[in-house]
């Protein structure tokens, strides 16, 4: 289908519990397409429904020439003693903060056939299925950082170019 603009922070879409998604649903294919085209845009590992403004359980992962979709995850397990590893996210564009994950993690869902998908991964992909299932549950990135570390992220938040035009 089609790359879609990505959200900003600021857009309630992003905070904002997303929705299941239901099988069988006219225009679900139209949206893994789309989550698809969205996230291999060069230097995306990651992209969720809620960032192309769409408030549904599904994301779209491109770790390591590794492009694929889920829909209705949920983390089943996390593995190792979070670490601080730095993070960025295309919602909170032109920032990367320390943030705390663990360095490995499980994620279950269902393809667009309703058939069980299992993703895990460590490093990147460990990273990337935490981020993209917490913006389903909307949560941001920064939401989650070290309390004086989150007071400055949200400090040059406010003062960006970006945030200031929207």
């Amino acid at each position: 289908m089609s790359e879609r603009a990505i959200r900003l922070f600021g857009d309630p879409v992003l905070r904002s519990k997303s929705d299941p998604v239901r099988l069988g649903d006219p225009g679900l294919a139209g949206l893994v397409d789309d989550l698809i085209d969205t996230v291999t845009v060069p230097g995306r590992a990651g992209v969720a429904a809620c960032q192309i403004g769409v408030g549904l359980r599904a994301f779209s992962y491109n770790v390591d020439g590794e492009i694929g979709y889920v829909l209705n995850p949920e983390i089943v397990e996390l593995g190792g003693e979070a670490e601080l590893v730095d993070e960025g996210c295309l919602s909170v564009p032109g920032f990367f903060f320390p943030r705390r994950r663990h360095p490995f993690a499980r994620v279950v869902g269902v393809d667009l056939n309703g058939d069980r998908l299992e993703l895990s991964g460590e490093g990147l992909m460990a990273q990337a299925l935490q981020h993209e299932t917490d913006h389903l549950d909307g949560t941001l990135y920064v939401m989650g950082l070290e309390p004086e570390t989150k007071r400055d992220a949200m400090r040059q938040i406010r003062e960006s170019d970006w945030f200031k035009l929207s």
